[in-house]
């Protein structure tokens, strides 16, 4: 699915960087001088159903107030976390065609458009748009990468989440609004589902969901530092605890879908909605689809993921100035809408996630989310993989691939090789 995109973001060569300079962003209206010819401002998303999109449609509605000189052309491609998006954008910007803006997620995904000359240092906009100041230094220090930022986020979402049927809970008495103590505690309540008769009592859907679960998993085991440690070599892959977690990585798997390598996480949702599955696992952007899907408030909970509540996994949404971008000018317009108070607003109570800002004010947002807004002040900060934050493309391309021969074959000790090899190789 992603395969080899590393090797393709590696064969286009360093452009020149754009100058990225105060004068064409100092314009409250236009975002730039509009000197430019095209007007059209071309931004490249993966949001195109549900939640997402009603969250992109209303960053841009703001986009079209505060920046009136310019046309916002929506170039998003559907799949889940950009699954099927990241590979087209591989081929355009290898083609040198990139849009004027794409999304991408924050933290070490970044490297390998960086390393590729694919991206411009946008360190000045932050000064420009007084960005530098309204997001929290733990958020910049992560969207930092050699001193130089080159995105723009505009969210934080929450990974370790965990969305349950009460009511399919209850044929194995089983309280859906407290979260298991731990992995061996959920399984315990899997079991009890399946004798219930719930033939799948946990909905998982393809790739990135797999790899979510896996993180949780390995993070409930071996707890935040350790956990953080994975990806910056501190924590080493081969160790035992690893293999212990991975174990019970293997045996949630026994109480998944059969369908695990034909769906996508909505309709792993559905399964849940629709009581065929007690639980599933998936960020916090479950939120806004179950209220785009019309999903009553009391026909589900949440909780985060069993041994995780101290935790927030975070991952973050963000925008990039393209190098040979078409239009910078718009472009430096449309991240300052992405970066402003107004878009954040207009984007996170639709999207189901947080804003990046720290002077957002709660009482704006859903309920979900002020929760989400209190934790992220309150636990333990980590990183996701599968989304970007702790990862490569090219590791994650070949950690996915090793994910998806386990959910066929699983052999724990040729998985636990796989991991340690990527974060080395690729």
């Amino acid at each position: 699915m992603r395969g080899g995109l590393s090797k393709t973001l590696a064969l286009v060569g360093a452009a020149g960087l754009l100058a990225v300079s105060a004068c064409g962003n100092s314009d409250n209206n236009s975002g730039g001088s509009g000197s430019s010819a095209n007007k059209d401002v071309t931004v490249f998303t993966w949001w195109a159903d549900g939640g997402e999109k009603a969250g992109l449609d209303g960053l841009v509605s703001t986009f079209a107030t505060d920046c009136k000189d310019y046309k916002f052309v929506n170039s998003a491609v559907a799949g889940g976390a950009g699954s099927n998006a990241k590979q087209v954008l591989a081929n355009d910007l290898q083609a040198g065609k990139p849009p004027s803006t794409f999304q991408a997620h924050a933290g070490a995904e970044l490297k390998d458009y960086i390393n590729a000359g694919q991206v411009d240092d946008i360190s000045q906009l932050y000064k420009d748009f007084g960005l530098d100041k309204a997001f929290p230094q733990n958020l910049i220090d992560n969207l930092t990468v050699d001193g130089k930022i080159y995105s723009i986020p505009a969210n934080v979402h929450r990974a370790n989440m965990v969305w349950a049927n009460p009511t399919v809970l209850k044929k194995a008495n089983i309280d859906g609004t407290k979260a298991p103590a731990s992995v061996d505690a959920w399984i315990a309540d899997l079991t009890k589902l399946k004798a219930a008769g719930v033939a799948a009592p946990l909905a998982i859907s393809k790739g990135f969901a797999q790899e979510m679960l896996v993180e949780a998993v390995l993070l409930a085991e071996l707890g935040p530092d350790k956990f953080k440690g994975l990806w910056d070599g501190k924590t080493d892959w081969a160790g035992g605890d690893v293999t212990a977690a991975l174990n019970k990585y293997k045996t949630l798997l026994t109480f998944t879908n059969s369908d695990r390598e034909a769906i996508d996480w909505p309709d792993a949702l559905g399964y849940v909605n629709t009581g065929k599955a007690g639980y599933t696992l998936m960020g916090d952007w479950v939120a806004a689809q179950q209220v785009s899907d019309k999903i009553a408030d009391t026909a589900y909970t949440y909780w985060p993921s069993p041994g995780t509540e101290g935790d927030f996994q975070f991952l973050s949404d963000s925008f990039t100035l393209p190098t040979n971008g078409a239009d910078p000018d718009g472009a430096k317009c449309w991240l300052k809408t992405v970066g402003s108070a107004e878009g954040q607003k207009a984007f996170n109570t639709k999207k189901g996630s947080i804003p990046a800002r720290s002077d957002a004010n709660p009482a704006d947002y859903p309920k979900y989310q002020q929760s989400a807004m209190a934790d992220w002040k309150s636990k333990t900060i980590v990183p996701s993989c599968a989304h970007g934050a702790a990862c490569t493309l090219g590791q994650n391309n070949d950690i996915l691939s090793a994910m998806s021969q386990f959910s066929g074959s699983p052999d724990v000790a040729k998985l636990q090789a796989a991991f340690g090899t990527a974060m080395k190789t690729s």
